[in-house]
């Protein structure tokens, strides 16, 4: 059962913030009480997410990500410690789970038309993306970070939309906490990281979306304390080439878009971050190989997979309790 806590000696309200960033929307849920400066928790939550945005985003070509991306071989950048920390997780991840989370794919995503490069496919630039990917990401890009600096180490293309909205949603947590609160859901996209519980005691109640193309279904609910959760999926982009359709994240093993009977993968985690890197890694690497992943580093996951008579579930972790079935119900307190 949820853990449950006595009523706040203050009455609290719900206020709902909300903005635009990454192509999408950020969003926290509060439950505070009237002394709490709405005004300037907004601000401040806008102004994190607008740094990670301006410090790794892809499509601006003076993001921080870009300047590295463009950097000479072997040339030491100096760099924000926000972009080295996501870039020293991307490596761990990377290395943890023998490459199917790779952040080296940005010559892949732009050849494959869902980058700033172009919006399809092409023949061409997906031959030399390929040809151009490192071996190991973490043999080819070097950090230091006493010293604020990165180089290269052979040429590579970074992309790190796989964890990048998740460490926002960190930065969203950080700043919640600095202001005081208590009792708070952070969100941006499917990554969402939870202050405490509901300030009427019970744990924030998160709906995990049913993987179908042209409408939104719930598929079950998720009730989050003090936690995080991602969730990546082959449904929401892609690209139509005839009659296929061609999703998103990349498997840079095979140098093309994933494409297994995985539709989506939820994952639990301490930080939004490794949650989000996770979700797509574990998407990459499929049924088989990514739950014999997840088992071995101990994570919290779901799994939706794609079979004849419908979509199956498979939980490792806490999700292990669910039966298999729609309706899902995960207390995570």
């Amino acid at each position: 059962m949820p853990k449950m806590s006595s009523e706040p000696a203050v009455p609290c309200k719900r206020t709902t913030l909300h903005g635009p960033t990454m192509g999408t929307r950020w969003s926290a849920s509060v439950d505070a009480d009237n002394t709490l400066d709405m005004a300037a928790l907004h601000q401040d939550l806008a102004a994190a997410v607008e740094q990670v945005d301006e410090q790794m985003s892809p499509w601006k070509p003076d993001s921080d990500l870009m300047r590295l991306n463009r950097a000479p071989v072997d040339d030491w950048l100096e760099l924000p410690a926000e972009i080295l920390k996501v870039l020293g997780c991307a490596l761990d991840v990377h290395r943890l789970s023998a490459g199917t989370f790779d952040p080296c794919v940005g010559a892949l995503v732009n050849a494959w038309g869902f980058g700033a490069v172009r919006d399809a496919p092409d023949a061409q630039a997906i031959r030399a993306a390929r040809q151009s990917m490192p071996r190991a990401a973490h043999g080819c890009l070097e950090l230091d970070g006493p010293k604020g600096r990165a180089r290269k180490r052979a040429p590579l293309q970074l992309d790190l939309c796989g964890i990048a909205k998740g460490y926002a949603v960190d930065r969203m947590e950080t700043v919640l906490r600095q202001h005081g609160v208590r009792h708070a859901l952070a969100a941006l996209d499917g990554e969402l990281r939870a202050v405490g519980g509901q300030a009427c005691g019970v744990p924030w109640a998160v709906a995990l979306e049913r993987p179908e193309d042209g409408r939104r279904a719930v598929h079950g609910v998720i009730e989050l304390e003090d936690l995080a959760v991602a969730t990546s999926g082959d449904y929401r982009r892609y690209v139509k080439v005839g009659d296929a359709r061609i999703a998103h994240t990349m498997d840079a093993r095979r140098g093309a878009p994933v494409n297994n009977a995985v539709a989506s993968v939820t994952v639990l985690a301490p930080t939004c971050m490794q949650a989000d890197a996770w979700a797509t890694a574990l998407l990459v690497a499929g049924s088989n190989e990514g739950l014999a992943m997840a088992q071995r580093m101990g994570l919290d996951v779901l799994f939706l997979l794609r079979r004849a008579e419908g979509l199956v579930e498979v939980g490792l972790g806490r999700f292990g309790r669910i039966a298999e079935g729609s309706n899902l119900a995960c207390h995570t307190s």
